[in-house]
């Protein structure tokens, strides 16, 4: 299972997933473009690929994904527990329901997707969850206040779990990328250009300064890194917080 796979790195983790055999539920909000992204990976790799809207803001609309798989395969071995980042500001910038709608987006849709697909995996022994967050839980962000603070959640909400899914046979890790090409990354550059009044050529390339292999990522780089934690070549890793960033954090840890 894929949340947010529509486009971005949620895609890129279940292109390679597709491309490495995995049977695949992925969802977005519009099924629209689910429904493309599925047509695609299933004419690229002959796989198995069902598309579902979904809404990870809403707890029905997760709980509806996970049944609707089920239904589906009977099983579910892998999960990548993705949702879309919250909007750009600092911390004026936000009142009580902008912080509400970035807790539910955020860090409830990791607790929900975990709860709904925990004891499937418990039940037969074995299962990996794999979170999707951000640099920012280990370096925070300029202007990202919410997804620095909710990101941050996600993180704990895994090495605490990890723990007590273990003796269950399940893993549970996080992944952590730096910059890669993404839409979402396009438009944090374009709202940064337009708070500083400069080009976006220019912030982009300012960005990419901090970054010691020079580059923003490319996504399939992501998606590599993504599948083989989810995948039994990581059955001995979890509880772990893996970073993919091209050498730009500092930190020893």
């Amino acid at each position: 299972m894929v949340a947010g796979a529509s486009r971005g790195l949620g895609y890129s983790v279940a292109r390679v997933a597709a491309q490495e055999g995995a049977r695949l539920s992925i969802g977005s909000r519009s099924q629209e473009k689910i429904n493309t992204a599925a047509e695609v990976l299933h004419s690229e790799t002959g796989t198995p690929v069902s598309g579902f809207t979904l809404d990870m803001s809403s707890a029905e609309s997760i709980r509806q994904w996970v049944s609707d798989t089920l239904t589906l395969y009977g099983t579910i071995d892998a999960v990548l527990v993705n949702a879309g980042g919250p909007p750009s500001g600092t911390f004026f910038d936000f009142q009580d329901e902008a912080w509400e709608q970035a807790f539910q987006l955020t860090l409830m849709s990791a607790v929900r997707l975990i709860r709904e697909v925990a004891p499937v995996m418990k039940e037969k022994g074995s299962g990996s969850i794999l979170t999707l967050t951000s640099i920012s839980v280990k370096q925070p962000i300029g202007n990202l206040i919410l997804s620095n603070v909710m990101r941050s959640g996600v993180t704990s909400l895994v090495k605490t779990v990890s723990n007590e899914f273990a003796p269950y046979g399940i893993r549970v890790n996080n992944i952590i990328p730096g910059f890669f090409s993404t839409d979402r990354l396009q438009s944090l550059d374009a709202a940064a250009a337009e708070r500083q009044g400069i080009p976006v050529e220019q912030v982009t390339k300012e960005r990419q300064k901090a970054v010691p292999l020079g580059r923003d990522g490319d996504p399939d780089e992501f998606g590599r890194s993504a599948v083989f934690l989810l995948s039994d070549a990581a059955g001995y890793v979890t509880g772990h917080s893996y970073v993919i960033d091209g050498g730009s954090l500092r930190s020893l840890m």
